[in-house]
């Protein structure tokens, strides 16, 4: 039985902006859940009330990282090594600013949701992006981006593990991407990869007080192959000084120390950076006239079942009315389904692999299973493209509509 029934009678999306609905009430409600709960338990098992959900999944939410691809452009243009790896840490920290307006949760994604989408690039070419839910418990989202005309790829896997603080919440973002610019070559003489690591989020104030949504604790960028990293703290605020959204970071030679660059200020404000060699400060992102290009997707009348956002459709139109009864009750037809094919698979001895990735030895875990290895730009678009449905007017996999009750690994 696929999730045909679950589907809408319209496939009208509602599109209206996040804003905190927490109230007493619902203060009460979040009391009432997690008041059994010791500082430290995992929240994974744990269902939340819809309102403290954001209207996407988090498979689409990784998008969010990706939303300034002319940042990344630029990076990737730059002549000397140091010059990309600068524009690289830009990059990477202009995702940031990039939040709901009020503390929202993403829709944790079940086994076999996928979400793709594609960017019109500012030089005239495209980036495409497949995401898989490829693990549960964990909750593991794969990804990969790519953009053949300019020689970027990223791959990579996030793991969120959320903890009960008392008063907060935190999500512990595990995982790490690559980031990889194929056409550039390092010292070692190989295409160019940086390692980057996500910070912690916190939700504070879940009990008492205002809710405050924070960054916390490292993010490392490095390139070991250009002998680079960067290693950047975000501050939380203290409990009696401090301020909201600080980070502090520094530039550095791996095999020296050598601090080639100093980085401060706010994630979603204004943040510096200051040559150690010059004394010179300049502005490294301005999130206050930032545009973030947010990706395409295909209609929702081309979507499969399992694409994010169809398969979400029912629960993020009913969030948009505040019809939290009807959010509830979708949700849970979604969540009970994943239960019982779950159920199923035990009971037959079936063990389920993800439909678009692979597994891979080593920190990257999972890996998209087609192999993108053309020889020109023209190539590796066709090959992405065959993956599965990205761009409008693509038709639709059907074969992609089968429940998760039986998957063989996947073999290109």
């Amino acid at each position: 039985m696929v999730l045909g029934h679950h589907a809408p009678q319209t496939l009208e999306e509602v599109q209206v902006d996040d804003v905190d609905e927490v109230d007493g009430e619902h203060k009460n409600m979040l009391l009432s859940i997690i008041s059994s709960l010791r500082p430290g338990s995992d929240l994974s098992r744990i269902t939340l009330p819809t309102f403290i959900l954001e209207r996407k999944s988090m498979l689409e939410r990784i998008t969010n990282q990706l939303s300034h691809p002319d940042l990344l452009l630029s990076a990737h243009n730059e002549a000397a090594a140091v010059d990309r790896f600068v524009g690289v840490v830009r990059w990477y920290l202009s995702g940031w600013h990039i939040t709901p307006k009020a503390v929202k949760k993403p829709l944790n994604p079940v086994l076999s949701e996928y979400f793709t989408c594609y960017w019109d690039l500012p030089n005239n070419t495209k980036a495409y992006y497949i995401a898989e839910q490829t693990s549960h418990h964990p909750p593991k989202s794969s990804y990969f981006y790519m953009s053949p005309e300019n020689g970027i790829r990223v791959d990579g896997t996030l793991v969120p593990r959320s903890r009960f603080l008392g008063n907060s919440v935190a999500s512990m973002m595990e995982g790490i991407g690559y980031l990889t610019f194929m056409d550039k070559q390092d010292l070692k003489g190989n295409a160019e990869v940086y390692e980057l690591t996500q910070p912690n989020m916190y939700a504070r104030n879940i009990l008492i007080g205002k809710l405050k949504y924070e960054l916390g604790d490292h993010s490392i960028i490095q390139c070991p192959g250009n002998d680079l990293i960067a290693d950047v703290e975000f501050k939380v605020k203290g409990f009696i000084s401090g301020t909201y959204n600080a980070i502090a970071g520094k530039i550095k030679r791996i095999s020296t120390g050598e601090v080639l660059y100093e980085l401060s200020g706010k994630w979603n404000e204004v943040m510096d950076i200051k040559n150690m060699a010059t004394g010179k400060k300049t502005v490294l992102f301005d999130a206050n006239h930032a545009k973030p290009q947010f990706p395409k997707v295909r209609p929702i009348e081309e979507q499969g079942l399992y694409e994010s956002r169809r398969l979400w459709l029912n629960v993020t139109n009913a969030l948009a009315r505040k019809d939290h009864e009807v959010a509830t009750d979708e949700k849970f037809k979604i969540e009970d389904r994943q239960r019982q094919d779950t159920k199923k698979r035990e009971e037959d001895g079936v063990e389920w692999h993800p439909r678009l990735f692979k597994h891979v030895p080593g920190q990257l875990e999972w890996r998209l299973a087609k192999e993108i290895n053309g020889t020109t730009p023209q190539e590796q678009t066709d090959q992405i493209l065959s993956v599965l449905p990205i761009l409008d007017g693509q038709p639709r996999r059907h074969d992609l509509d089968i429940p998760p009750l039986q998957r063989t690994p996947p073999t290109q």
